[in-house]
């Protein structure tokens, strides 16, 4: 169990059978009043993002998340294919499932899929991907003084 104080970004932990993730926590000590805990929070199965108040002392019941690395191995229509590289099973996800991450998606690239409760809920995608740029437009000069940035398209 953890309480409500212990919450920290990256926190998973479930309410009424429901996963969540931390994704912003605030405590607030009113001058008047007892304090509370005030969490943005992610719904890990719908993707729904939440606010809610808690009170320190309130218990929630940690959630354990499995992270299994799979191969992407290819798209088909709106479902993505992945295979674990041990067992070699396959399984398919929407890209409602995946989120943004379906735009970074090279075919044979490795992710980490979360489970919970044997159900894939996310992909982590590597902290880096190398990717070929297929477009960008020429730079403006006289834009480098301060670093200047333009927009790419990339590979996928």
């Amino acid at each position: 169990m953890i309480s409500a104080n212990e919450l920290r970004t990256g926190v998973t932990f479930e309410i009424d059978g429901q996963v969540f993730v931390v994704i912003q926590f605030t405590h607030i000590k009113p001058g008047k009043g007892s304090p509370f805990v005030r969490l943005k929070m992610k719904n890990l199965v719908t993707g729904n993002i939440v606010e809610q108040t808690f009170r320190p002392e309130e218990k929630m019941k940690s959630a354990y998340l499995e992270h299994k690395n799979m191969q992407y191995l290819y798209k088909s229509g709106d479902v993505y294919t992945f295979m674990d590289s041990t067992t070699y099973e396959q399984i398919e996800l929407s890209s409602a499932d995946l989120g943004d991450a379906v735009h970074f998606l090279i075919e044979n690239i490795t992710v980490d899929v979360v489970y919970f409760q044997t159900k894939p809920v996310s992909v982590e995608l590597p902290t880096f991907i190398e990717v070929a740029v297929t477009h960008s437009e020429p730079g403006v000069k006289g834009d480098t003084a301060t670093g200047a940035n333009k927009p790419a398209q990339i590979e996928t």
